[in-house]
Order: C-alpha cells, then sequence, then structure tokens
C-alpha cells in the first residue's frame, strides 16, 4: 500500500536522528566509505559525536534501505582497500538532509531572538 500525501509529508517533517544527520552530512560532499564516514562525522562535530561501527553501519543500513543513501562504486586509483564499502546520496537523501538543515535554521533563529545562545562563545563550525 502506498503512503498518503500526508503521510510522506509528515516524514518528510521528521526531525532526523542525530546519527542520520550526520551520516548524511558526511556524504553531502561526495562518496565515502564507512571509516571514513566515522572520521568525517568525528571532524564536523569537533569531536563531540564519535559513532561506533554498530551505530555508523545500522544507520547506513536503515538509510540504504528507505533510499537515502545508495552504495557507490569505489573509486578508481586502485590503492584503496577492496573491502571497503563506498556510499553516496541519493536524491532523496539530499532533500531530507536539506529540509533538516532549514528546520534547525529556523529553531537557532528562534533561539536567538530570544536571546538563548551565549554570544561571547563562537558557534561550532
Amino acid at each position: 500500500m502506498a503512503a498518503s500525501r500526508t503521510e510522506s509529508r509528515n516524514r518528510a517533517t521528521t526531525p532526523l536522528t542525530t546519527a542520520t544527520l550526520y551520516v548524511l552530512l558526511s556524504l553531502a560532499d561526495g562518496e565515502r566509505h564507512g571509516y571514513a564516514i566515522a572520521r568525517e562525522i568525528e571532524s564536523i562535530s569537533k569531536g563531540t559525536v564519535r559513532m561506533g561501527p554498530g551505530t555508523l553501519y545500522g544507520t547506513l543500513q536503515r538509510l540504504v534501505a528507505g533510499g537515502f543513501v545508495e552504495p557507490a562504486p569505489a573509486p578508481r586509483h586502485g590503492r584503496d582497500d577492496p573491502r571497503r564499502r563506498y556510499y553516496r546520496l541519493t536524491s532523496r537523501g539530499r532533500s531530507a538532509l536539506e529540509v533538516e538543515v532549514h528546520r534547525l535554521a529556523a529553531v537557532l533563529a528562534v533561539a536567538r531572538r530570544r536571546h538563548l545562545l551565549d554570544t561571547t562563545r563562537p558557534e561550532p563550525a
């Protein structure tokens, strides 16, 4: 049975989990293998988010099953470990990421208007 338009819209506006958000963010620049995704997440979160293999690969499995991420061919430079599996965003994954980023930007705007952010500390990149 196909999902109704309302169900699809609600799913599209449902906040992403932290793990899902960071995996999608890590793939926004292009394909990566699992370990590189984990390193990128640690880097972009400035070390505040560290994903173990169970969380990372479980999240990737759900994202592939949901059509947000797909397997990608390994680069052709030949020096890579052939056991590595590469992943990339699908258009559905990029769209979900964009919806979430806009949702978070709106939340951040409200927080700023209500003076809830410490303006003496720099915001994380």
